[in-house]
């Protein structure tokens, strides 16, 4: 009897267990998942943040690295994400092909809390798709000792006149004051840094205006640019980003950046060895206004397919606008699009950048960069538009205006290689130094702008849209 009853006891337990184990994984988790697309360094934190505020939403954080795999989740129709971050000038390409939920009911108060620029971005034809999370404003990023040695004082530097100046005082020593192989991004910000309005679309959508060869701005800045890749004073050879632009920056053969203001702490981790020599300033202008352009930054939006669109906005809402999920991102080095941040006291007093160690180094010289920062923000001015396929037109933009680019790198390097053979010199091994060959006829900015124009043209027919 002892024996049956220890059995039965067992059997009992046994049971008891598998009831138990079954009720444990009967415990689902109920939570709504939303997933998010972002390269935001600190998304995962922000998730977190979320999480504990709001404990019914579960938030699942996937990288992106460009905008093919989004294109084609969304021609598969399947492994969409919910929010996605998307930069300013693509924001608008998925907007106008019915990718992004219109938020503009949502978000009718929130104008007012973002700088102008960075509202105007993420609206179109009056219509909001997204809220803002960083911004670009464009800078003055200069290397103080070298224009020290050079002789230029760069708080003088307010017009391009100034800066072509400046440029050939470098020069003399040996230094280019800027680098610049044909980066979309770039022209593109100094063409509305001018001024320029190239690109129009209609607010239905389907009407759509490319104008680069019309465009005043855009014919000031690609003159002005000509200049100073005709006279040497750009090196052309140095793709932004490459090691051996961050090498001439390190060194102090390149003295000087136009750039977003996101740009000190990527200096801080690409340039470390130059802590203490950068100053910022305001970005010179063609007629010395205190105008400023965008380069950079980006935003939250919520795919049309979404089926939890709420709990999405939520998250979106917790990122971009409320004080904690901005907090989160400007603590991990975001430049903050919305103006409570960019007015901040302890933000605008701010004189180090904080490193991947945690380490906060003053790479400015203890200068408040912010508070120039912050202005240049508040300086960008609106009414600039970005095509409704303009992910295509900045990915075209090399095999086109870049070939000026290229045109101009093989030119000189053709003339030092000439001046080389006529001093009589010779290879290293003793035998005759041969010409390069030139890349076919001369191609000129202005060329490639209309080659652009023309691949715009013929790409936007092509798409379904009236192209004026």
């Amino acid at each position: 009897m002892g024996l049956k009853r220890a059995k039965r006891a067992l059997a009992l337990g046994l049971a008891a267990l598998m009831l138990l184990a079954s009720a444990a994984c009967g415990q689902q988790d109920t939570r709504t998942v939303v997933t998010v697309w972002s390269w935001e360094p600190s998304m995962k934190a922000l998730a977190a943040g979320f999480e504990a505020a709001n404990p019914d939403i579960r938030v699942d954080i996937k990288g992106t690295s460009g905008y093919e795999n989004l294109n084609t989740a969304i021609q598969d129709g399947y492994g969409m994400p919910d929010v996605v971050q998307l930069e300013y000038f693509a924001l608008q390409q998925y907007a106008v092909s019915g990718q992004l939920r219109n938020l503009t009911d949502r978000t009718s108060a929130y104008g007012g809390a973002y700088t102008p620029g960075t509202w105007a971005s993420v609206r179109l034809n009056g219509q909001v798709y997204g809220l803002p999370m960083d911004s670009g404003p464009m800078a003055f990023f200069y290397n103080k000792d070298v224009f020290d040695q050079a002789g230029v004082d760069a708080s003088k530097i307010h017009t391009w006149n100034d800066y072509y100046e400046a440029a050939k005082k470098l020069k003399s020593i040996g230094v280019y004051i800027a680098a610049d192989s044909g980066d979309a991004s770039f022209y593109a910000a100094m063409i509305w840094l001018a001024g320029g309005r190239p690109f129009h679309t209609s607010v239905d959508g389907k009407t759509v205006t490319v104008n680069l060869d019309g465009d005043s701005g855009t014919k000031t800045f690609t003159a002005f640019w000509q200049k100073m890749i005709d006279e040497g004073l750009i090196d052309t050879h140095l793709p932004t980003w490459s090691d051996g632009w961050k090498q001439a920056l390190g060194s102090g053969d390149v003295a000087s950046v136009f750039s977003g203001a996101w740009m000190p702490s990527l200096m801080l981790a690409d340039v470390p060895g130059t802590a203490g020599l950068w100053r910022v300033a305001p970005m010179p202008t063609a007629d010395g206004s205190s105008t400023n352009s965008e380069n950079g930054g980006s935003a939250l939006g919520i795919l049309q397919s979404s089926r939890r669109p709420n709990a999405a906005f939520r998250f979106v809402e917790y990122v971009c606008h409320e004080s904690a999920g901005i907090r989160t991102r400007v603590d991990g080095g975001s430049f903050p699009a919305d103006t409570a941040s960019l007015n901040a006291s302890g933000f605008l007093s701010k004189t180090t950048i904080r490193d991947a160690r945690g380490i906060d180094v003053p790479y400015f010289g203890g200068q408040e960069l912010n508070k120039v920062l912050s202005q240049a923000a508040e300086n960008v001015s609106i009414g600039y538009q970005y095509l409704p396929f303009e992910v295509y037109a900045r990915s075209d933009f090399n095999d086109t205006v870049g070939k000026a680019y290229r045109w101009s790198t093989a030119e000189r390097d053709f003339a030092q290689t000439q001046s080389r053979i006529d001093s009589g010199a010779l290879n290293p091994d003793g035998s005759q130094i041969t010409l390069p060959e030139l890349p076919g006829p001369q191609v000129s900015l202005g060329d490639g702008i209309a080659l652009w124009q023309k691949d715009l043209k013929e790409y936007g027919v092509n798409q379904g849209f009236t192209i004026r």
